[in-house]
């Protein structure tokens, strides 16, 4: 059995759609044997695929040429991944360089950033004082204003809480 290239790169769920897996043949990331194919190849049981999605370009053995996007569990019948070791190596050297290597300032900010610039924005000054104040503590301070010891300090208003 065959089946056209674009189909089978979205039947495998290589490519989320068929146009994508055409645009891909058209742009020369797709190939056979090392020779770049368009979107109508038909290919057949047994061809090696590769499809080049950079930094890493994969390799696909062919077991079923369908035509039918078949459903995740059943693409391990429809293909093999034969991607090199190497390959496979550079792809994990990329995922594990990609958030490393952010140089400050570029993208988007991190969460400790944005709490940073939160800070730095809306400072919180006043979470740090107690005002929890007694009010004896008020009347000891007023007490220093009875210039004549008859009990009034001047500030009648603040008498008047007791």
């Amino acid at each position: 059995m065959e089946a056209r290239l674009d189909k089978w790169l979205w039947a495998a769920r290589i490519f989320k759609t068929r146009s994508i897996a055409a645009d891909a043949c058209k742009n020369g990331r797709v190939s056979i044997k090392g020779v770049k194919q368009k979107p109508s190849k038909m290919i057949k049981e047994g061809d090696v695929i590769e499809v080049r999605k950079p930094p890493v370009t994969y390799s696909f053995k062919v077991l079923k040429a369908i035509q039918n996007r078949v459903g995740a569990e059943l693409v391990p019948e429809v293909l093999e991944n034969v991607t090199t070791k190497e390959q496979l190596e550079l792809l994990e050297m990329h995922r594990i360089s990609g958030f490393i290597d952010r140089a400050r300032g570029l993208g988007r900010p991190t969460k400790k950033d944005r709490r940073d610039m939160e800070e730095f924005v809306h400072p919180e000054f006043f979470g740090d004082f107690d005002f929890d104040w007694d009010d004896d503590d008020l009347d000891d301070e007023f007490d220093e204003f009875d210039d004549l010891g008859d009990g009034f300090d001047g500030f009648d208003d603040l008498d008047a809480r007791k």
